[in-house]
């Protein structure tokens, strides 16, 4: 278990690229690095231990492959593996699943493949190495230098700059060689694109009853049977509606006939659904509509411009990316065949930044 410290109790946060130095930053000891033995399998790599990556500096990311947060988070943790990996830099990914397909390692390869991750990921399915560290969070960042103890950690997305002044430091210390200052530079883009914060107005939601959340079909949820749903005659901010026949079960919902509906009225740049084939191999056709048009211009990267997509595997789905100006819209999404649909997420899991890690990330 490792002990951890906020954040804002190292001095982190004032320290700016114009001003800062390898010296500045005083990293507390939080703990030995955990073991890794936990882990189901490893992608990438051959199983690492805690023995051989000593000398080396380590970054444990915690990550799930359907997780926002942590999709906007990669392209610095890629970025900085190659960049620091010729100088002592290992980073593990630990793919710890929060939904049940998200345990498929072929689902897990896919996502590697797509996201051009090459780096060691220790698949983690039963949660070991997640306990070993005494983890809540996607995604979650841990530093270990060379000796390895835990010098830092970081939960959610943001922070990038601190996050590799850290790494520079810790490889500085002990080290050899010189280690230039200069920061790594990323052009995200689609799921990988920096939150448009100021306009995350809807809170994250979830799909099955365990952490559903402002569901207003009239007559409410019945739960682990099928029934016939209608839609309200109107919906408020962050409010969603089904329609059709659906089962509402605890982690997912489950469309039994063709014709069904989600609508939802959102305040967000971006809207993305988790969606999956309730047929392994099989596809859905459905469309998306916004505030009873055609979403044009608005439409995500898994939609056209009049709405249409095609749910062909297990993951998050971005249906939504709005141009500017941002305000209330409704979405409506047709189904046209059967589908199992998992979490309702709103650009970011649409969680409010704030300065708590807490709020930052996913947490179970």
């Amino acid at each position: 278990m490792i002990k951890t410290i906020a954040a804002t109790q190292l001095g982190i946060p004032g320290c700016t690229a114009q001003h800062a130095t390898l010296a500045t930053v005083e990293l507390p000891i939080e703990g030995e690095l955990p073991s890794l033995v936990g882990a189901t399998t490893w992608l990438n790599s051959k199983p690492l231990t805690v023995d051989e990556l000593h000398g080396n500096v380590v970054l444990i990311n915690f990550w799930t492959y359907t997780c926002i947060n942590w999709l906007r988070q990669l392209p610095y943790v890629r970025a900085w593996a190659e960049k620091y990996q010729d100088q002592g830099l290992v980073v593990i990914g630990v793919h710890t699943p929060e939904f049940e397909f998200e345990q498929t390692i072929d689902n897990v390869c896919r996502a590697l493949k797509d996201m051009s991750i090459d780096y060691p990921i220790a698949v983690d399915n039963e949660y070991a190495v997640w306990r070993a560290f005494g983890n809540h969070y996607w995604s979650a960042l841990y530093f270990i230098d060379r000796q390895g103890r835990v010098r830092h950690h970081h939960f959610g997305e943001g922070n990038y700059e601190q996050s590799e002044r850290v790494i520079q430091q810790l490889l500085s210390e002990f080290g050899t060689g010189r280690i230039e200052p200069d920061l790594v530079e990323v052009d995200a883009r689609g799921f990988e694109a920096a939150a448009d914060w100021g306009n995350l107005k809807s809170p994250e939601n979830y799909l099955g009853y365990e952490r559903m959340e402002n569901f207003v079909s009239p007559g409410g949820a019945v739960l682990n049977k099928p029934r016939l749903y209608t839609a309200p005659t109107q919906l408020h901010r962050s409010q969603w509606s089904l329609s059709g026949d659906w089962t509402i079960g605890r982690h997912a919902i489950v469309l039994n006939q063709s014709g069904g509906q989600i609508a939802y009225r959102f305040h967000a740049r971006d809207l993305h659904l988790v969606l999956g084939p309730s047929v392994r191999g099989t596809s859905v056709r459905f469309r998306v509509i916004l505030d009873g048009q055609p979403v044009g211009t608005a439409h995500g990267l898994d939609v056209n411009e009049q709405g249409k997509g095609t749910v062909t595997e297990q993951r998050l789905y971005q249906l939504i990316r709005q141009p500017q100006p941002i305000s209330d819209r409704l979405f409506v999404r047709d189904q046209v065949s059967g589908c199992r649909s998992r979490g309702i997420c709103v650009h970011v899991w649409l969680i409010t930044q704030t300065d708590t890690p807490s709020q930052q990330a996913t947490g179970k």
